[in-house]
């Protein structure tokens, strides 16, 4: 049972980085970083800028090189869709992203955020934009590192604008944060309020935060003054957000270890037209708004057959990327590119079916690893899996999924199957404990505490569900910088010597430790 109390910051503490946030009518949208995640560019939806669900996702997938599709040995971890901007223009929802691998920036627009259907144009790759409807009819990105530039695009966002404006409007933006900078200003985030238009950045000077800045003109292009507007335990890069009741608030995410990159709502005041963010240059821990605790971007299933498809921009990709029937609940992402031959929630009602297509060497290399967010400040996922149609040299279960992760799950071999640990947080993965099994089905468990930053996953198993064995080792979890992004549950089955060989997850549970909520 929840009871009602304010919301504390952080609102989310789960991998929600590069926050971009609107406000239509009562209802509040916001867009995220997922990378190398599919479907991918989250929509989440709030009424009260604290409790956020996903509603809808921007796309399915978006092409299908080797490195999205995870084959021969290529991958785009970390690269993939960084950094989206969310705009609402004259009953029109556009998301504006860059993705690394593609070495393009990508508009996407809609006229229902929930249901679409998505259009989607290119142009050329831009860095950490941001997009501006302007009231005379004109339309921009603003974007860049170090130097922040404009670039003027159609009225409709479809192209770059023949002739327009295109040109450094703010040079060497992280000057006003000192003389020495580790990481040059960049994440821009522009807004028109009260006809000033106002630029918000990140930068990090040497030995210090990341730390928030913000320019303001009379004109877009210039010229701008800027200032310091918040420097607090690395809470930065973000914009801002208005409520009906004329409250303002700026929806920023702080670096937290291996859970990933977690969003903190800032009040925002206002002194002589200067943004003022969070109390006394500090962001407070209470937000002030009454809400029910509950995590709902992470969330417990049963895999029945969903009803509706997510309704992303649907991109094929050959016979792998066909729709197969089966609805995923819109908490769930595919690292990489799914191969939608080899999964089903059809094949037998009420459990979702993971096989094996393709051989790979390890987990990192696998197709179809299914996955959510873990969340802090202390969690646990666990499993049912059953494992009669497993293959020699398959390897299926739970994982604590990262480069450096850990997993319990089972193995088979000629000899029979086992339940193992693996811990690859040293960067090699590591067999720390097999204990042989002859069942059909298993429960799996993983639990993980962030607690303070300890950053520590627990591994375990039952044959049962009721009584628990610990197995293996603890995972000291790292955040690294080659996937960027924060601890996930992920539910695999794949093959090293063979394929075929298939696994029946019957269901998933995730429980908040604190709270023992599920």
């Amino acid at each position: 049972m929840t009871t009602s109390r304010n919301a504390q910051n952080p609102v989310i503490w789960a991998d929600v980085p590069d926050p971009s946030v609107i406000r239509v009518g009562d209802t509040y949208y916001m867009t995220s970083t997922t990378m190398h995640m599919n479907p991918g560019v989250p929509i989440m939806k709030s009424r009260d800028l604290v409790n956020w669900e996903i509603v809808n996702y921007v796309y399915d997938v978006l092409g299908g090189d080797e490195r999205q599709r995870l084959v021969n040995g290529q991958n785009e971890y970390g690269i993939g869709s960084w950094a989206s901007s969310l705009r609402y223009h004259n009953g029109v929802y556009y998301v504006a992203f860059s993705s690394q691998t593609a070495g393009k920036t990508f508009i996407f627009r809609t006229p229902d955020l929930e249901k679409g259907p998505w259009e989607k144009f290119t142009i050329d790759f831009t860095h950490d934009m941001s997009l501006l409807f302007d009231d005379d009819g004109r339309t921009y990105l603003v974007y860049g590192n170090g130097d922040i530039k404009l670039l003027e695009l159609t009225e409709d966002a479809r192209a770059i604008k023949p002739g327009g404006l295109n040109q450094v409007i703010i040079p060497d933006s992280s000057a006003i944060a000192g003389p020495d900078i580790a990481l040059p200003a960049e994440g821009a985030h522009i807004h028109k309020i009260d006809g000033k238009y106002y630029i918000f950045l990140i930068t990090w000077p040497r030995g210090g935060m990341r730390t928030q800045l913000c320019y303001r003109a009379d004109q877009i292009t210039g010229p701008y003054e800027g200032r310091v507007v918040l420097q607090d335990a690395g809470i930065a890069q973000g914009g801002l957000v208005d409520t009906p009741d004329g409250k303002w608030y700026a929806l920023l995410f702080g670096d937290r270890g291996a859970v990933g990159r977690i969003p903190y709502l800032v009040p925002v005041s206002w002194e002589d037209g200067w943004p003022v963010l969070g109390i006394d240059g500090k962001v407070p821990q209470d937000t002030g708004i009454p809400v029910k605790s509950k995590i709902r971007i992470v969330a417990s299933d049963d895999f029945e057959q969903g009803e509706e498809r997510i309704a992303a921009y649907h991109t094929v990709v050959g016979d792998e990327n066909e729709y197969n029937g089966s609805n995923l609940a819109p908490v769930w992402q595919w690292n990489h590119n799914p191969d939608n031959r080899y999964w089903s929630l059809t094949d037998r009602p009420g459990y979702l079916r993971l096989i094996n297509g393709s051989v790979s060497k390890d987990i990192l290399e696998a197709r179809n690893i299914l996955t959510q967010r873990t969340f802090g400040p202390e969690c646990s996922a666990e499993v049912a899996l059953e494992v009669s149609n497993m293959k020699n040299g398959d390897y299926a279960g739970l994982a604590a999924f990262q480069r450096n992760y850990g997993f319990v799950g089972v193995k088979m071999t000629e000899k029979g199957k086992s339940i193992i640990m693996v811990n690859a947080g040293s960067g090699t993965p590591v067999e720390v404990e097999s204990i042989p099994f002859v069942g059909d089905r298993v429960y799996l468990k993983v639990e993980c505490d962030f607690l303070g930053q300890r950053d520590l996953a627990y591994f375990y198993y039952s044959l049962d569900g009721h009584h628990w064995h610990s197995i293996g080792n603890t995972l000291h979890m790292t955040y690294t910088m080659p996937h960027f992004m924060g601890y996930r549950f992920a539910l695999f089955n794949y093959a090293t010597i063979e394929t075929g060989g298939y696994v029946d997850f019957d269901y998933f549970r995730v429980t908040d430790k604190m709270t023992g909520t599920k």
